[in-house]
C-alpha cells in the first residue's frame, strides 16, 4: 500500500525561511599559542619542502560551519610558520585570523578576507587540511574530536 507524504504548508515555510538567511560569521577569538606536545602531523599530498601540524588544542568547530585551527608549517631548516586560519566547507574557502610571533604571541592579519581553496602550489595544504581532514564531502565534521581522529588515523 502507498501513501502519498503531503507536506504541510506551514513545514514549507520553515524552509523556506531557512534557506532565505544569511549566513553569518562567528567571531574568532585567538587561541592560546601551540605548545609542542600539541601538534599532530598533517599529511600533504605533494611533495612538499614544509612540513605541516595542527595544533590539536585550537581546532574548533563552529556553529557557522567554519573549522578553525592553528598550523604550524616547518621548513627542512627548521624555520616556523604559525597562522590561526580558518575553512569554510560550504563554499570551499579558507580565511587567515592571525600570525604567530617569534615572542609566542599573535598578530592578527591586517585583512581577513575569504578566499578561495585551490590546490595550486602555492599553499596547497589548504586543500588538503579541507579536504582530508576537515570537510569530507564538504561537509564539515561533526566536533572537535572528529577532526582530531581524521588527522591521527592519516598518520
Amino acid at each position: 500500500m502507498w501513501q502519498l507524504f503531503v507536506r504541510h504548508p506551514r513545514m514549507q515555510n520553515i524552509d523556506e525561511d531557512f534557506d532565505a538567511q544569511e549566513w553569518t560569521e562567528q567571531v574568532a577569538r585567538l587561541p592560546a599559542f601551540p605548545k609542542p606536545e600539541n601538534l599532530i602531523p598533517a599529511q600533504i599530498g605533494i611533495e612538499a619542502t614544509f612540513s605541516f601540524f595542527v595544533d590539536q588544542a585550537s581546532i574548533d568547530v563552529g556553529k557557522d560551519g567554519v573549522i578553525r585551527y592553528t598550523v604550524v608549517s616547518r621548513s627542512q631548516a627548521g624555520a616556523e610558520n604559525v597562522s590561526f586560519e580558518g575553512i569554510r566547507c560550504a563554499t570551499r574557502e579558507r580565511k587567515i585570523y592571525a600570525f604567530g610571533r617569534p615572542d609566542r604571541s599573535w598578530a592578527q592579519a591586517r585583512n581577513p578576507s575569504w578566499s578561495s581553496i585551490s590546490s595550486a602550489r602555492i599553499n596547497p595544504y589548504h586543500a588538503d587540511l579541507a579536504d582530508r581532514y576537515f570537510c569530507p564531502q564538504r561537509s564539515p565534521v561533526f566536533d572537535t574530536a572528529s577532526a582530531i581522529r581524521n588527522l591521527r588515523a592519516d598518520r
